[in-house]
Formats: structure tokens, sequence, C-alpha cells
């Protein structure tokens, strides 16, 4: 279900009936067999991350721009991408960590996901984008969980920040990025253009 960084085949028109088109618009994507393990359709993901948006459409209030993060896909590959529905393509693609309480053995492959406070794992389903705001991690956007499976988001902290653990070289060199408390880190050099693109009000789609 990887992604990759492609622009979808075809026109799709800039109209809010193209959300509600999560098939066409899902299959549109271009294959890149190269990152799928054997029998994935990359389109399922970005079905459902569509279906959500469709779901969440009296929470999501702008619906210009989404996430998606393929928790199927191994750390050390840009398994996080914006996407522009209207525009129909990928805007960009980024490494993204996973929770050290959803890899203990450290593997750069998701086990578990779980939504308990103090698992430091990784959650999945539709999260809400927040404000920004200043903490450890520097500028960070604050997440709400819109699903039962992520519903302890907010209160569990689990927002978007970057880190250092988490960059090309790493994932070159290791074969895998660093692994977080369950939040969205990104690299340092791609959190203001996450932070831009994936603004409030919008939505971010994660699953395994």
């Amino acid at each position: 279900m990887y992604l990759g960084r492609r622009h979808f085949l075809g026109a799709i028109a800039g109209s809010a009936a193209s959300l509600f088109m999560p098939r066409d618009l899902a299959q549109a994507i271009a294959p890149q067999p190269e990152h799928l393990p054997a029998g994935a359709d990359r389109s399922v993901l970005l079905s459902r991350a569509l279906a959500a948006l469709q779901q969440h459409h009296d929470r999501v209030a702008s619906r210009d721009v989404i996430g998606i993060v393929d928790f199927s896909a191994p750390s050390r590959l840009p398994r996080f991408q914006l996407v522009d529905v209207a525009a129909g393509k990928v805007i960009s693609d980024h490494l993204v960590a996973h929770g050290s309480g959803s890899d203990p053995g450290n593997s750069g492959w998701v086990q578990r996901l779980s939504n308990r406070p103090g698992s430091n794992a990784s959650c999945s389903g539709a999260f809400l984008t927040g404000e920004i705001y200043s903490g450890k991690h520097g500028r960070s956007r604050r997440l709400q969980g819109l699903d039962m499976e992520n519903s302890m988001a907010s209160s569990r902290g689990i927002v978007i920040h970057a880190a250092r653990y988490v960059a090309p070289d790493l994932a070159e060199s290791q074969g895998r990025v660093g692994r977080s408390q369950g939040c969205f880190a990104v690299s340092a050099d791609d959190i203001a253009h996450v932070l831009e693109r994936l603004g409030p009000g919008r939505l971010l789609f994660a699953a395994r």
C-alpha cells in the first residue's frame, strides 16, 4: 500500500465531488512495484483515507490536502504522503517514525498499534490536525483522534513534530529511522513544509 511520490494519472476535477469518489481517485495513482510487498494494492490505503474524509466531513473543515501514513511500510521508506485531493497528485513524501511500543525490537517495522496511554505505540485511524505550538521538539502540530482506535491521541500527546532521529542518512545507514513515543516524527528539514501544507482542520490518516 506504499504510495510513493508520483502524480496521479489523468485529470481529476478540482471540485467537491472528487472527495466522494474514493475508488476512482485511488485507482488513478501510478504503481511503484519495487516498494510494495507481494500482493499489496496501493489504492486500498488511499481509498480508506478518502472514505474517512467523507465519513468525518462534518469535522474536517479543509479537505483540499490530506496526509496519509502507511504503517505497513518500513521506516526506511518515505511512507508519509501529502496528497492534493483537488489536483489529484501527491505533493510530497516524507520519512516518519513510529512509536517504540509498536516496534519493541527496533526492526524498522510496525508490529502492533495501540491506543492505550503509556504504550508508547503508534495508533491508526483518522486524525484532525489542530493548532501549532512550540514544545520540546520545536514547532509541532496537535492532533485529535476521530476514531475509536485513536480516541486517546490528544490526551496521549500524539502530535506531528521534528526529531533528529528521523533523517535520510540514518534510514540509509541503519535501514531504519529512530522511534518516537507514538508521535508522527519527521525530519527537521521536512517539518516546516509538513506543518504548512497540512494545516489546521485537515485530515491525517494512518493505517497498517
